[in-house]
């Protein structure tokens, strides 16, 4: 039988071979075992919390549900972008961000929220933490097979490593809230710039310019493939007709609306955008406690910090979203028939060590990761997140001479996919 190349469940892997395109059969006991714990979790989040985080649940399984089913990186886009000049994936974030600020923009200027409660972006300053920050993450999710999204999504869909990118990722995060203090007070940073309310522009104003600053960048692309002939992006396993929908491959392009309608969404439930990384530095800082270490003592844990730390990780609406693209991811795998758990050995292990390492000490500086920062600070008219995505392709330049170190790819021009 002819094989051919699709794209892999993590964003580590190049291509990988298969004897065809087509999906395997669904994984019928998985699903059902992961709708009882998805209906499980509803219930008790409908019994001991607020019905927020019931609906966050519902909009974090549909993330992880979207991310799998389309493969949407972040990390290999910008592999792609950096090594051979693709950039078919990096033009749906813009994409992605075109449909994001034009539903943010009339969300934060007239504060529609679900709930009657206040709604803001996320808008963090410009300095030396940010500038490290995410130049760190840039290696880190080279090395460590995805970002913070594709870190979740890929554990959802059984990849055995990125439980251990996980793991560090926590840990990372966990020593950059104990360290923040030391970036973002000691060490030079401007106050936040808003495109829209620190230039005068106004929100209508802040748009228009983000729109066309994503014109260009898709311009920019597509010259740049132009000019080096890059390889075009390997198929994602799929079946036809409506099945598509449930458990086939989703175009880029439906990917990226679907996901800036979906971060609109939890805008307006929680009166704050998508975000994932400031749940690994509770998750951390409460395993610490339970040890005995003062991390209530923390700076980043002072002020408003100090009641989410003291509260029960379930009434925290970044742990929920997180758990819902975990649980939307595996049963979109299951769907698929692509749930099986990866071979683990020393050079992979030792990259999601140093990946994860690097991309949780790196967001906690940066003020957040792929998501948070760059997805959630540009759609938020955050200068930040352009900054950060400046600085994390340079992290993944770096990191491109770095992966065969640890015996992975890096797609090359004369590759037929990338």
């Amino acid at each position: 039988m002819e094989t051919t190349r699709v794209q892999p469940i993590d964003e580590v892997k190049d291509p990988v071979q298969r004897k065809d395109a087509d999906l395997n059969s669904p994984q019928m006991p998985l699903i059902i075992g992961g709708l009882i714990v998805g209906a499980i979790l509803m219930i008790y989040l409908m019994i001991t919390q607020n019905v927020v985080q019931s609906l966050l649940l519902v909009i974090g399984l549909l993330l992880g549900y979207t991310l799998f089913h389309a493969r949407f990186g972040f990390t290999s886009a910008f592999r792609r972008m950096m090594s051979v000049g693709n950039g078919q994936a990096l033009r749906s974030h813009m994409l992605m961000l075109a449909v994001a600020v034009t539903l943010f923009a009339p969300i934060l200027a007239f504060g529609y929220s679900f709930f009657g409660g206040e709604v803001a972006g996320y808008v963090s300053p410009v300095g030396v933490s940010l500038l490290v920050g995410a130049f760190m993450f840039g290696v880190g999710m080279q090395l460590g097979g995805g970002c913070a999204s594709g870190t979740l999504y890929a554990v959802g869909g059984g990849r055995s490593v990125m439980l251990v990118t996980l793991l560090f990722f926590i840990i990372g995060s966990t020593i950059g809230a104990a360290h923040l203090p030391f970036w973002t007070e000691d060490l030079p940073a401007f106050e936040p710039v808003s495109l829209a309310t620190s230039t005068g522009l106004g929100y209508g104003g802040a748009w228009l310019l983000s729109i066309g600053l994503f014109g260009l960048i898709a311009w920019i692309t597509l010259v740049v493939e132009k000019k080096k002939k890059a390889p075009k992006m390997a198929p994602v396993p799929t079946t036809n007709g409506w099945k598509r929908i449930f458990r086939g491959s989703w175009p880029l392009f439906a990917a990226a609306i679907i996901l800036a309608v979906l971060n609109a969404l939890t805008l307006m439930t929680r009166g704050a955008p998508w975000g994932i990384t400031s749940a690994f530095a509770l998750w951390g800082s409460k395993v610490a406690q339970f040890f005995g270490l003062d991390v209530a003592s923390w700076g980043y844990w002072q002020g408003s910090n100090a009641a989410v730390l003291e509260a029960s990780i379930f009434a925290d609406s970044t742990t929920v979203l997180n758990l819902g693209v975990i649980l939307g991811a595996f049963l979109a795998s299951a769907a698929g028939g692509l749930f099986k758990f990866s071979k683990l050995n020393g050079k992979n292990v030792a990259a999601s060590v140093i990946g994860g390492l690097l991309m949780g000490y790196g967001a906690r500086l940066a003020f957040g990761c792929n998501i948070g920062a760059y997805f959630g600070g540009i759609a938020s008219f955050s200068l930040h997140g352009y900054i950060w995505g400046v600085l994390a392709l340079a992290g993944t330049f770096l990191a491109l001479y770095l992966r065969p170190l640890f015996g992975l790819s890096v797609p090359k021009s004369k590759d037929s996919f990338c």
